[in-house]
């Protein structure tokens, strides 16, 4: 039997791998290393997946979780899930246009202009949701977990 439970820690590390695959892809795309950044782009959309299948298994099985904090951090941990989750909705859909123009430009140099554009936006919101979901991970359940 799986333990439920292990989930949110499992999809932390997802996360933070996530943001360090979007750091390695950056670097070398401005470094002109093509191939690392397309190898680090198809890891960091890999574990993008797998981070959704953990996702949604999770919270169709155990619903929200509770925050335990009170006063001005409250009010931080929610502006900080609030912008999470609005980046997190556009990048669902962002990064598979980011992701299918990069996939054409492989083969049609024309497609990368597309590419870089959607790109631009994509990459810092992206980089900003793996990285506050993993500061919410750890503000909800290891700084203030609910004690209800």
């Amino acid at each position: 039997m799986f333990d439920i439970t292990i989930i949110p820690h499992i999809n932390a590390v997802i996360n933070v791998a996530t943001l360090f695959l979007l750091i390695v892809a950056r670097v070398a795309i401005k470094s002109g290393n093509e191939l690392t950044h397309r190898k680090a782009m198809i890891g960091a959309l890999t574990l993008a997946v797998l981070f959704l299948i953990f996702y949604i298994i999770y919270h169709m099985n155990s619903g929200l979780a509770k925050f335990g904090g009170e006063g001005i951090v409250r009010t931080i941990y929610f502006t900080i899930l609030i912008v999470h989750v609005v980046g997190a909705a556009s990048i669902m859909v962002l990064v598979p246009m980011a992701a299918w123009r990069g996939f054409k430009a492989w083969n049609d140099p024309d497609a990368r202009p597309k590419h870089k554009k959607i790109a631009r936006w994509a990459w810092p919101v992206w980089t900003f949701v793996a990285g506050s979901g993993f500061v919410v991970y750890v503000m909800a359940l290891h700084i203030w977990p609910y004690q209800g």
